[in-house]
């Protein structure tokens, strides 16, 4: 349609409003998890038992709380980007498998698969020109 014609110049503005967005749902979801303690931290990081990693759970769910919130202030000013995207990736995949292992199944993990597949994909793009890691 001739309307949409010229929203190709606007790629790199597009890019940021998906870093903001996605940055600002996963300080949302973050914070309160970090924020738990490591009670909280305990039960997340259980869910590494699902690829066969069981000791140190609360230090697991930590640094998966720590990767959401940090990991999204770092989407928003797009810094250290492609290994935040990684992170991510390697976060969700988790979730998703503690979400199929619990018997949620697909309808249960389809967010963190769907965000999986946003960050499989961002980290091929890049984080675009409005961001600390612009080249």
């Amino acid at each position: 349609m001739a309307i949409f014609e010229n929203l190709g110049k606007y790629k790199n503005l597009g890019l940021l409003l998906i870093r903001i967005g996605l940055g600002i749902m996963f300080i949302y979801h973050g914070v309160p998890k970090l924020a738990g303690g490591p009670e909280l931290w305990g039960k997340l990081g259980g869910a590494m038992k699902g690829v066969g990693i069981g000791f140190a759970p609360a230090f697991w769910g930590f640094m998966a709380a720590a990767t959401e919130t940090f990991g999204g202030l770092l989407l928003i000013i797009g810094l250290a980007f492609r290994p935040v995207c990684i992170l991510l990736v390697i976060n969700l995949i988790i979730a998703a498998l503690m979400h199929l292992g619990k018997g949620d199944g697909l309808q249960g993990a389809a967010h963190a698969i769907e965000d999986a597949i946003m960050f499989l994909g961002l980290l091929f793009i890049g984080p675009g020109i409005y961001s600390v890691d612009k080249k």
